[in-house]
C-alpha cells in the first residue's frame, strides 16, 4: 500500500517526502519522562558528571563559549532527552548526521579503558575518539551555515533513478523484498559484467568475477580483509580519505605514505600563492616499495584533492606493481570514475571520458581489484550498494566472506541500481547520455564556487591547465586569509581539539572552525587527509576542502558569506624589479599594471602532468 501511494504521489508530481508525516514521538518522550519521575526508570544522565560553567561568568565567555554552556544547560535541564541521549560516537563519513552537539568543550567522565576492548578497537588505538566528520557535523548542526563540508549531494537523484526503484519496489513478478544471492543479484551483476567488459577491453564473468557489496567503503574493507595479514604493507599516496588508514589498521596492515607533490603554476614568491597541480614522483613510490608491499590504494579521481592520475602516472605504478613482486595487487577506487569535469585532452575519448580504468592497463587485470558505488554517480549515496570487479583468484575469497559479514546488500536497491543502469546511457537532458549531463552540471557548479573561493581570497586550481575530478575543490590558504582569522583562533581554548590530527587545531582547522562558527560557511580542513606525522609538521597547513556537490541556492549562500572574508582586508601591492605594481592576489593570474599603465594579465604558468 505504502509502495503504491508513493508510486502514486511521483506519478502527480509530488514529492512522496511531502505526503508522509512520521507520527510525533511526543507521546513516547512524555511517558518516559513519567517512568523517570516515577522511578520506574533510571534516569538518562549522559551529562550528569558536566562540569557546568558558573552563570556569573557567562557574560565573560566568548560567543562560542556562551553557546556551549547553553547547549550544556539544556542538555542538563532534560530538553531533547530522546534525542541527545549521549555523544554519538559514530564517526559520520561524510553524511552530515551526527549527535555530538554537546561533546566539545565539555569535562566528561573518563571513559572505559581499551584494555578490555576487542582486537579490532586495539588495532585503532588512540583513533576512535571523536572526528573530523562528528566536529564539523556538530558545526554544521549548531550554526546557521551553507555547507560546503560533507561530500553528499543535497539534491534529488535522476528521475529514472528514483522510477526504477519505485518499479522495482511494486513489481509483484520478481518480489525483490527478500534475501538475493549474497555475492550480488543477478540482475545487477549482470549488467555490471556487460558496463566493465566494454570499459576494460575483456570478458568480465558475472558470477565469478563481481562482488556487491553495502557500498564501496564496505568494497574496500572486505578487499582489505582478504588481501592483508599483520605485518603486511599497504601504500597510501597523500593526501588520502581517511577511511583508508583505519581500515588498513583493523586487516592488521600498515599504512605506508606516499606524499603527493604540489606544484605551484608560480613558485619562488612568497607574497604570490597560486593554485597548482599535485603530481606522483615515481621515485617517491619506488623508495617505499618493498617486499611487504601487499596493496597500493589507488584513488583516481581522488579525494580530498579532485586530482586525476594521468597514463603516465599510473604506469608507474604498474612498474612498481611488478617490482614489489607478486604479491602485490592494486586496489583502484574508482567511485568519482563518471565525474571528471576537466578530463585529460588524451583521454577524451575514453568509455568514461577522461579516466584511465587502472585494470585496463597492460598485465594490471590479474592485479586489480576495481571498487565502485552507485553512490556519487546516481547523487543516492543512501542506496549503498558497491562492488568489486576483478579476477576470480582475487574475488573468490570476498565472496566467501560476504556472508558473514552481511548476508546480502539491499535486493531492492539492487534491483532498482540494474534497472537505472541501461537507462543511463540514453540521452537525458538535452544531452548524449546521463554521465555527460552529470559533468555538465557539476562543471558549471565547480565554476560557480570556484569564482567565490577566488574572489574571497583563495588560491584554485585552474582546470584548463589541470584536469580535475569529484566534486571538491582544495582550495590553497592565501596570505589575505592568514591575516583575515583572528589571532585569537590560533590559541587556547581554540588551539586544542581532541577531534584534530594530534589534538591541536592547526591553520586549516581553525580557518573551517571560525568560517563554521562565526562567517556562516562550512568547509572541510585537510589535516585529516594527512599522515599525522606531516600534519604536525605543516603539510595541511595551507589547504581547505571545499565540496561543490550541493545546490546552487546552498553555493550562492556561500559565496555572499564567503564575501565577507575579503572586505576588511587591505590589497597589497607590490614592485617588481622593473617598478611595476603588482597585485598580490593569490591567483593562477597575476595581474600588473605596466609602464604605460595599460592592465596586463600575466599568465605564467607551469603545468605539470
Amino acid at each position: 500500500m505504502i509502495a503504491h501511494l508513493i508510486l502514486a504521489c511521483w506519478i502527480a508530481g509530488e514529492s512522496p517526502a511531502s505526503s508522509f508525516r512520521l507520527p510525533s514521538n511526543a507521546p513516547r518522550q512524555h511517558h518516559r519522562r513519567q517512568q523517570q519521575r516515577s522511578g520506574q526508570l533510571e534516569p538518562v544522565r549522559p551529562y550528569s558528571s558536566l562540569v557546568l560553567p558558573a552563570t556569573s561568568s557567562f557574560s565573560s565567555q566568548s560567543p562560542l563559549q556562551r553557546r556551549r554552556t547553553r547547549s550544556i544547560q539544556r542538555l542538563a535541564s532534560g530538553d531533547d532527552v530522546d534525542v541527545l541521549l549521549a555523544t554519538d560516537h559514530a564517526p559520520c563519513f561524510d553524511n552530515g548526521f551526527c549527535i555530538n552537539a554537546a561533546s566539545d568543550g565539555i569535562t566528561a567522565a573518563e571513559t572505559d579503558s581499551n584494555d578490555a576492548a576487542g582486537e579490532a578497537i586495539q588495532r585503532l588505538g588512540g583513533m576512535t575518539g571523536p572526528t573530523v566528520w562528528s566536529e564539523f557535523g556538530r558545526l554544521a548542526q549548531e550554526n546557521d551555515v551553507a555547507n560546503l563540508g560533507q561530500g553528499f549531494p543535497d539534491w534529488l537523484p535522476p528521475d529514472f533513478a528514483v522510477e526504477s526503484l519505485v518499479s522495482a519496489t511494486i513489481d509483484s513478478t520478481k518480489s525483490p523484498h527478500q534475501y538475493t544471492r549474497t555475492a550480488g543479484h543477478p540482475n545487477l551483476v549482470r549488467q555490471l559484467a556487460r558496463r566493465y567488459s566494454t570499459h576494460l577491453g575483456r570478458t568480465v564473468d558475472a558470477m565469478n568475477e563481481v562482488a556487491v557489496t553495502v557500498g564501496a567503503s564496505q568494497a574496500l574493507y572486505l578487499c582489505l580483509q582478504t588481501l592483508v595479514k599483520p605485518g603486511d604493507e599497504v601504500i597510501l599516496f597523500e593526501p588520502f580519505f581517511d577511511l583508508y588508514e583505519n581500515q588498513i589498521k583493523l586487516a592488521g596492515g600498515t599504512p605506508v605514505y606516499v606524499p603527493l607533490t604540489f606544484v605551484p603554476y608560480i613558485d619562488g614568491q612568497d607574497d604570490v600563492v597560486t593554485g597548482g597541480t599535485w603530481v606522483l614522483e615515481p621515485e617517491k613510490l619506488e623508495e617505499k616499495i618493498s617486499s611487504k608491499t601487499r596493496a597500493i590504494i589507488l584513488n583516481s579521481p581522488h579525494n580530498p584533492t579532485g586530482k586525476v592520475f594521468t597514463r603516465s602516472e599510473m604506469e608507474s605504478i604498474a612498474e612498481s606493481v611488478v617490482q614489489a613482486g607478486p604479491q602485490c595487487v592494486v586496489i583502484s577506487d574508482e567511485v568519482y570514475k563518471y565525474i571528471v569535469h576537466s578530463p585529460p585532452k588524451e583521454e577524451v575519448g575514453a568509455s568514461a571520458p577522461g579516466h584511465v580504468h587502472f585494470a585496463s592497463l597492460p598485465n594490471m587485470w590479474d592485479r586489480t581489484i576495481t571498487v565502485s558505488s552507485a553512490g556519487k554517480t546516481f547523487s543516492a549515496t543512501g542506496w549503498q550498494v558497491g562492488w568489486c570487479i576483478g579476477p576470480s583468484h582475487l574475488i573468490s575469497p570476498i565472496q566467501q566472506l560476504l556472508p558473514y559479514v552481511q548476508f546480502c546488500a539491499s535486493t531492492v536497491i539492487q534491483e532498482a541500481l540494474a534497472r537505472s543502469l541501461p537507462r543511463a546511457d540514453e540521452p537525458y537532458e538535452g544531452h548524449d547520455s546521463y554521465y555527460e549531463y552529470l559533468n555538465s552540471k557539476y562543471r558549471r557548479k565547480r565554476d560557480l564556487l570556484g569564482k567565490a573561493l577566488k574572489d574571497a581570497g583563495f588560491a584554485i586550481p585552474d582546470y584548463d591547465k589541470t584536469p580535475g575530478g569529484g566534486f571538491f575543490i582544495f582550495a590553497r590558504i592565501t596570505p589575505e586569509m592568514r591575516r583575515a582569522l583572528p589571532s585569537d583562533r590560533m590559541e587556547s581554548p581554540f588551539a586544542s581539539n581532541p577531534a584534530a590530527p594530534g589534538g591541536k587545531a592547526r591553520l586549516d582547522w581553525a580557518l573551517c572552525q571560525w568560517m563554521a562558527e562565526e562567517r556562516g560557511v562550512l568547509c572541510i580542513p585537510s589535516s585529516p587527509f594527512f599522515s599525522r606525522e606531516r600534519a604536525a609538521g605543516g603539510a595541511s597547513d595551507e589547504f581547505i576542502r571545499v565540496a561543490f556537490c550541493k545546490t546552487d541556492e546552498t553555493i550562492e549562500r556561500a559565496a555572499e558569506a564567503l564575501k565577507g572574508l575579503r572586505s576588511p582586508l587591505e590589497v597589497e601591492e607590490r614592485e617588481d624589479s622593473d617598478g611595476d605594481i603588482i597585485e598580490g592576489r593569490g591567483e593562477a593570474e597575476a595581474v600588473s599594471a605596466g609602464s604605460s599603465g595599460n592592465v596586463v594579465i600575466n599568465g605564467v604558468g607551469v603545468t605539470t602532468q
